[in-house]
């Protein structure tokens, strides 16, 4: 392969491979994308077993600048929040539920009968913990349809 790679660029062993724009010698076909990687190609000597192709060397475009992961981690992640629902004498359970069910992505039937059954039994249930903009959003829909609904912080995480 490396005589392949070898005759179809024109290098000789130990020749650092570093394309620039618009380069005729390219190994990349079309668009290259990663411009910031160096690849150095060579070979252990005449002997038989081909080139090595050595790890790439990524450079930074943009000196200082934190990598994409390095951002996500430093990010604030909001504080979770609670949905509530409350029990009141106006609506039927059967209706309770079929809110639950509408209002609340990934909500399963037997989660929105225990959900009812909990806020009907005790006068409060957790219907759902996520962000703050999400709960809201949650909560006013609810209230929309006619249940009683509040959030609060949920204090100690999910």
């Amino acid at each position: 392969m490396e005589t392949a790679i070898r005759g179809r660029l024109s290098l000789s062993p130990n020749t650092v491979f570093s394309p620039k724009p618009g380069e005729k010698r390219s190994l990349c076909r079309g668009p290259c994308i990663n411009r910031g990687i160096l690849m150095a190609i060579s070979t252990t000597g005449p002997s038989k077993g081909g080139g090595i192709l050595e790890k790439p060397v990524i450079e930074r475009t943009t000196p200082g600048r934190e990598s994409e992961f390095d951002l996500r981690k430093s990010r604030k992640i909001a504080p979770p929040y609670r949905v509530m629902l409350h029990n009141n004498n106006y609506n039927k359970r059967e209706y309770v539920v079929q809110i639950l069910m509408k209002v609340i992505p990934g909500m399963t039937l037997d989660n929105a009968v225990n959900i009812m059954q909990e806020a009907h039994y005790n006068g409060l249930a957790v219907v759902i913990i996520c962000a703050q903009a999400d709960a809201e959003e949650h909560c006013m829909q609810l209230r929309g349809n006619g249940l009683l609904s509040s959030i609060e912080p949920a204090s100690g995480g999910c």
